[in-house]
């Protein structure tokens, strides 16, 4: 039997729906619970009585043999949540996703609504909350703008769908932060489970410094502590920036020039960044970092590493849309703490993935070597062509790891990205291993269908300008179940 598996993290009830599909549609159902601190799910087999009469109840013998592979597959693994297997009677299962387009809701805003319809098709199990399993029309082949088992966005088919009154499990989802963010002592542990999955957009500032570890979680050395890491950066910019050209030596001269190249060239499509009041806060917080950093120094990509910083802690004095901010209304206190703030923030991002930037970049050539394994693993036809096609991961992973994936998919869906990557903490740089397969892999039947030239040119333009919010929890839903099926058989995944 062949299975194929999905789970897609709900915010709201630390939720992970698994949708199941064999090749000879055998079903199965079973829920199960876990605690959020990762305890070994309990798997409930649902019985006969329990399904709903489609005229098609004889299903005995072939949900009893699929659920033993299910519980065989998932056996000791641990998920945050409670775990739903759901089935239809069609021979293809489409993926669960949350329906709701950008415009709909704001970044980190991916909480799931209840939805009253419901159907003989699917089996409708013991679900927490506001999360429920409805029938969705079948939908026409996908292009390769799609991710896999996407429906196109201009049917507004789903499963998850977000109704008008999601608006009540927002509230409870933002009070979960509230509570958190207005501890005297905030738990980080608890504050990254929350983040992982988004966070919202007024919190983001003040979060993103906690889980960095720039703010102290004791809220009363929090504003004591941002004044003098703010004011300790204005000394390093008299000390280091703003001296003569004929007082910094000839490095330190090479690398302003190469910085002040690279920063017209930073997100390019997005105008905000071509202010010039943005591009000056941008080469001096380069600047001081590569003076302060001389085991690397600057190395280009960098700067598309501070952007998010700098768009999400201006967002506490700005209003509107990010295309629509003047930043040059600012006062100079202001603008001088955002600036603060980002390099900082940076720091502590690239403190832990410094060797992705010293000399001959061991830390990314290492990592995509693992990209590489864990996709012959998990996709071994894809793997196979791109070896036949004499394609190295290298040629276009390299940007990947080098960027974070900052380049490859619109920009509002950046610091939603990031939310995920901060609140992974220590472990992000094994995590964007599996971000990067999971992206990789979204293309897996087109890739196998291009030969070099064409695959090149694919992966250099991967159609991803206009994803959604939907596409990115896809990928990143896809690489949180492989870290946990892979971490509890670290023998499948030798890449170390």
């Amino acid at each position: 039997m062949v299975l194929k598996l999905w789970i897609s993290r709900v915010q709201h009830q630390k939720t992970c729906i698994i949708l199941l599909s064999s090749l000879n549609t055998s079903t199965s159902v079973f829920s199960s619970r876990g605690s959020a601190k990762g305890l070994p799910i309990e798997m409930k087999p649902i019985t006969n009585n329990e399904i709903k009469k489609d005229g098609n109840l004889s299903i005995d013998s072939r949900f009893n043999q699929t659920l033993k592979s299910v519980q065989g597959l998932l056996s000791g693994k641990s998920f945050p949540g409670r775990v739903l297997l759901s089935r239809r009677t069609e021979t293809r299962v489409e993926s669960s996703q949350v329906g709701s387009t950008a415009a709909e809701r704001s970044d980190g805003d991916n909480d799931v609504a209840t939805d009253s319809s419901d159907s003989g098709n699917y089996i409708k199990v013991e679900v927490p909350g506001p999360v429920t399993v409805e029938p969705s029309q079948e939908r026409p082949n996908s292009s390769v703008n799609q991710a896999p088992d996407l429906p196109p966005r201009s049917t507004g088919s789903t499963i998850l769908r977000l109704s008008s009154g999601g608006r009540a499990t927002d509230s409870a989802r933002i009070a979960k932060f509230r509570k958190e963010l207005s501890a005297p002592v905030v738990d980080l542990d608890s504050l990254r489970e929350l983040a992982w999955s988004g966070v919202p957009s007024d919190m983001r500032p003040l979060v993103w410094r906690l889980l960095l570890g720039y703010a102290p979680p004791n809220s009363d050395r929090r504003e004591v502590a941002l004044m003098r890491k703010r004011l300790e950066y204005v000394d390093c910019v008299a000390q280091y920036y703003d001296i003569s050209n004929t007082d910094k030596a000839e490095d330190e001269l090479h690398t302003l020039r190469q910085i002040s190249v690279d920063c017209p060239r930073t997100v390019p499509d997005v105008a905000f960044f071509h202010q010039p009041v943005i591009q000056a806060c941008l080469e001096r917080i380069l600047y001081i970092w590569a003076i302060r950093h001389p085991a690397s120094g600057y190395v280009q990509g960098i700067n598309d590493l501070a952007t998010p910083f700098l768009v999400v802690f201006l967002s506490e004095y700005m209003e509107g849309e990010m295309e629509d901010w003047l930043v040059s209304k600012l006062t100079p206190a202001k603008l001088s703490n955002v600036e603060a703030d980002c390099y900082w923030c940076l720091s502590k991002l690239l403190d832990n993935i410094q060797d992705h930037y010293t000399f001959a970049q061991p830390g990314i050539q290492r990592l995509v070597f693992k990209l590489k394994e864990l996709v012959r693993r998990i996709d071994e036809p894809v793997a196979k062509h791109i070896e036949r096609q004499g394609l190295e991961f290298l040629q276009f992973a390299f940007r990947w790891f080098n960027c974070l994936l900052i380049r490859e998919i619109p920009f509002l869906l950046v610091t939603r990205l990031w939310d995920t990557y901060l609140a992974e903490g220590d472990k992000f740089p094994d995590f964007l291993v599996y971000a990067c397969a999971s992206f990789l892999l979204t293309w897996t039947e087109q890739l196998q269908k291009l030969d070099f030239q064409e695959m090149v040119l694919f992966l250099q333009h991967l159609p991803t300008r206009r994803w959604t919010h939907q596409e990115l929890e896809m990928v990143l839903s896809r690489a949180f179940m492989w870290r946990v099926m892979f971490d509890r058989a670290p023998s499948h995944l030798n890449c170390n």
